[in-house]
């Protein structure tokens, strides 16, 4: 059986090119590092470096078992989390507006249902106010959401532009009203694209309305209209205009998490879990 510890310092070897840089990343001393990769190659019988004075490189046989490796730190790492993390049951009524659930939502509760197989989620999809208020009045224990412009409440996750989408086909034909699809009311988008076109000088009508973003996508790849979308959210089919097509600009969407007042550990859970996606490169493809 071979050691994680030794598995451990040899990943971190081909990851980071060294056994100095490894040394600083495990916060060990570059002599420890050494000694672990010897021990290794004599448990593999194989060397696993190329060593020259100005460099470290797989050997073949370093080549095969690092993704090996990988494989068995990551399924130490998922062990150790399922028998650490606490043992919580009950239900958590999660709330998210579609931009969240089409993303990477769905994989964060997998990952949370996976450490805790006790806890039952009811999720429901819907437009930020609606499940905003729905969490006031005690029906949701949580709400991953839009948050309303001017507004500092709930937890901050992660922030993006919010752009004007249109189908790649689509033109703007000068002096003739803008044709606007968006969301019904009491949505934050919307209320950002016709603050956005009060100020602004350009003539516009809305010719399509839907309480969904794949409506209001479906309308723009259509070429029926243009909508407001986040960033994340433009797919094939779609361009972004701005200013240089005469539209105003728009302000960023942030995506917030609400929480009820006296939340109970299974909920203080699914929120960390939810909160660790603003952790990632970069934004959920929605």
């Amino acid at each position: 059986m071979l050691d994680f510890e030794l598995l451990r310092a040899f990943v971190a070897v081909a990851d980071y090119g060294g056994f100095h840089r490894a040394a600083e990343r495990l916060n060990l001393t570059q002599s420890t590092i050494s000694q672990q990769i010897k021990r290794l190659e004599a448990e593999t019988r194989r060397p696993l470096f190329r060593r020259t004075t100005r460099s470290v490189a797989l050997t073949d046989e370093g080549e095969m078992l690092l993704g090996d490796a990988r494989r068995l730190l990551q399924l130490e790492e998922a062990a150790r989390e399922r028998l650490s993390a606490p043992r919580l049951s009950g239900t958590v009524r999660l709330g998210v507006v579609e931009e969240v659930a089409g993303g990477s939502l769905p994989s964060a509760l997998g990952r949370f249902a996976a450490l805790h197989p006790r806890v039952k989620l009811e999720v429901q999809i819907g437009v930020s106010a609606e499940l905003i208020e729905q969490l006031g009045a005690g029906r949701l224990d949580l709400v991953f959401a839009k948050r309303p412009l001017g507004t500092s409440k709930g937890r901050l996750v992660w922030r993006e532009p919010l752009v004007w989408a249109a189908a790649d086909t689509f033109d703007l034909v000068p002096g003739v009203s803008v044709p606007l699809a968006l969301y019904r009311e009491r949505s934050v988008s919307r209320d950002a694209a016709l603050s956005a076109l009060r100020d602004s000088e350009l003539a516009w009508e809305i010719v399509y309305t839907s309480p969904s973003l794949t409506g209001v996508r479906a309308a723009a790849v259509a070429g029926l209209a243009i909508t407001p979308l986040p960033l994340s959210a433009i797919t094939a089919g779609l361009r972004v205009l701005g200013i240089a097509e005469g539209l105003p600009t728009l302000p960023d969407l942030e995506f917030a998490l609400y929480e009820k007042t006296r939340p109970d550990k299974a909920a203080v859970a699914l929120a960390a879990a939810l909160l660790a996606l603003a952790q990632g490169p970069m934004r959920p493809t929605i």
